[in-house]
């Protein structure tokens, strides 16, 4: 009786384990397939579209000025460790189909090399479709060389489409270091040292 036992306690032992096989297996497969994924939805429903030009120059030549309506931008910077950074206006009035171009300076106060990238962000989040960014430093990743200092032009262009109701936008960058290197501590000393 044992031994029968001890057989089906076996056939089920490998058939369970077959079972955590595949599912592992297809848990494996699925985290894989979820990067193409990520990325088709992304695409398709326009998230995750920050440093992305927003529209070319051919498409603004072709907006007419909204010469009735004058659009109050803030600008704003925000910069993550040793980085100075700040637009060199906090704000313009902008006509909607005007192409304007707003400068903000970067500083590497860094003794070292670094590469950083900016994220931008609207206020109000309603703005964000109606707010093209022809030419940003936002679009790529910045090198900054050790003590460097850079002047980086914003050309936009506010969609004349632009809800009625809108008339402030703020736009605000986030500027951090890529790949900042981990901070080395001290050792400790004992207390008797």
């Amino acid at each position: 009786m044992s031994t029968q036992h001890s057989r089906s306690d076996r056939a089920f032992n490998r058939s369970m384990l077959i079972k955590l096989v595949v599912v592992a297996f297809l848990m494996f497969g699925f985290g894989f397939a979820l990067i193409p994924m990520y990325r088709a939805i992304c695409q398709f429903s326009g998230v995750n579209n920050l440093v992305k030009r927003d529209a070319s120059e051919s498409e603004v030549r072709n907006t007419q000025v909204d010469m009735t309506r004058t659009i109050s931008v803030e600008f704003d910077a925000n910069a993550r460790g040793l980085l100075g950074f700040k637009p060199e206006q906090t704000s313009l009035d902008v006509h909607p189909g005007e192409v304007m171009t707003v400068m903000y300076d970067i500083s590497n106060n860094e003794g070292r090399t670094i590469d950083a990238q900016a994220i931008p962000s609207y206020a109000p989040k309603q703005a964000t479709e109606y707010f093209r960014k022809i030419e940003c430093f936002c679009f790529t990743q910045q090198t900054l060389k050790a003590n460097e200092t850079k002047r980086m032009p914003v050309v936009f262009v506010i969609d004349p489409k632009l809800p009625k109701d809108v008339k402030t936008i703020t736009l605000s960058y986030t500027f951090f270091e890529l790949n900042k290197p981990a901070t080395q501590t001290a050792p400790k000393q004992s207390a008797g040292a």
